[in-house]
């Protein structure tokens, strides 16, 4: 026993239950898988996740769908049930069991066609088909109003009720084509690109009543789906009942759950724009004589301003104004005279204080030699030399003895 042992790998549960998974995770075999089968135990816990089996006359498979993907389910499995399941198979590490996570449940009966929807709904919306940048704006006044439909079914009924109710007046253009069948697509095109190229209408509703998967299989073929995304005027899509969805709704510029809705949409109620139009003349009608009385406040206002009541009140402001500016101007004058007055007064003593006749007038003279220079010098007058003596009133020669 102890050789098994040390001779023997031994492996955890964990170990076990993980390297099977992982090899179920690289099975691309088992990975975006449709199983089919019967529902058995389908029961959706608290937590939103739904628990069920699918079961044949050979085997049964455990399975489990997560609480978002239960959100997105068009129908409510029930046991007993063929179904369609989308999904990978993976291991329960827990359980030790394995299990189908589930992402789409479909009714059997439908699988083909709702893998051929689902491929081509991918497909165009890769190419961008389905953006909102594509899409056009329902105009809120249209003059005339396209309908692409069977001129037998309830549908067009159903929207010339409404459109008669909302707006009487409206023009409604039918564009007879059949809504099911191999020969409905290609009518539904052929209308499409006649609307498109005649622009005979302004918003084309294209629509039919609810049915199964099968039965609006027309409005998901791929030429129909391109013939609505290309279409120059604004379209509304009205296929079904509002659980109905198909690519012609996300082709469409707007979608609407029925096709009453559809008409809504397209046509506004036509009292409620008379009423606005009355309340617009209403508006109009005072709108001149209520200016007139804000123009006439206004000029009685203007008239009874100072400007017109006292029209020499601004002049006599403004001479008064300007007295006021000559008695501060002279008073600036007089200040600025007397100041250089002043200045120049001081300038003049002290100028005359350095003037030589002020200083002769004192008793002082200026003695010259013959040669024009003064004398600062005694000694530099030689006995007998003849010299001039410049006083306050005249100059007179002298000798030096």
């Amino acid at each position: 026993m102890n050789q098994m042992h040390d001779s023997a790998r031994i492996l955890t549960v964990s170990n076990v239950n993980n390297y099977i998974k992982s090899l179920l995770a690289y099975d691309t075999n088992l990975a975006g898988v449709y199983v089919s089968g019967e529902i058995s135990n389908f029961k959706i816990y608290n937590s939103g996740h739904a628990y069920f089996s699918l079961k044949d006359p050979g085997g049964l498979l455990k399975c489990v769908m997560f609480a978002n993907k239960v959100q997105e389910l068009q129908f409510r499995p029930q046991d007993g049930m063929k179904v369609l399941v989308f999904g990978s198979v993976s291991v329960y590490e827990r359980d030790g069991v394995y299990q189908l996570y589930a992402q789409k449940i479909v009714p059997d009966g439908v699988g083909a066609l709702y893998m051929a929807y689902e491929a081509l709904k991918n497909k165009l919306e890769a190419e961008g088909l389905f953006d909102n940048s594509r899409k056009k704006t329902i105009p809120s006044m249209p003059q005339s109003i396209g309908v692409v439909t069977s001129e037998t079914g309830a549908v067009i009924r159903d929207i010339q009720n409404v459109i008669n109710r909302r707006f009487p007046t409206m023009n409604l253009k039918l564009f007879h084509v059949s809504v099911q069948g191999e020969n409905a697509s290609p009518e539904i095109v052929r209308a499409l690109k006649y609307i498109s190229k005649t622009k005979c209408c302004d918003v084309v509703i294209v629509g039919r009543g609810g049915g199964s998967i099968e039965d609006l299989w027309a409005f998901n073929e791929e030429a129909t789906v391109r013939a609505v995304a290309e279409c120059s005027v604004p379209t509304i899509s009205a296929v079904g009942h509002e659980t109905d969805f198909t690519l012609t709704d996300f082709a469409a510029d707007l979608r609407a759950p029925t096709p009453s809705a559809a008409a809504e949409l397209a046509v506004p109620v036509l009292s409620e724009l008379q009423e606005k139009v009355a309340q617009f003349r209403q508006k109009i009608s005072v709108l001149p004589r209520t200016n007139c009385k804000i123009k006439q406040i206004e000029l009685d206002k203007i008239k009874q301003s100072r400007i017109f009541t006292q029209p020499l009140f601004r002049v006599e402001n403004e001479l008064a104004n300007i007295n006021m500016s000559e008695i501060r101007l002279n008073d600036i004058v007089s200040q600025e005279m007397t100041s250089c007055e002043k200045h120049i007064k001081m300038l003049n003593d002290h100028l005359q204080a350095l003037n030589p006749i002020s200083v002769l007038k004192r008793g002082y003279s200026i003695v010259y030699k013959e040669d024009g220079k003064a004398v600062t010098d005694a000694s530099a007058i030689k006995s007998g030399e003849k010299i001039d003596i410049q006083t306050a009133d005249g100059r007179f020669a002298a000798q030096k003895l």
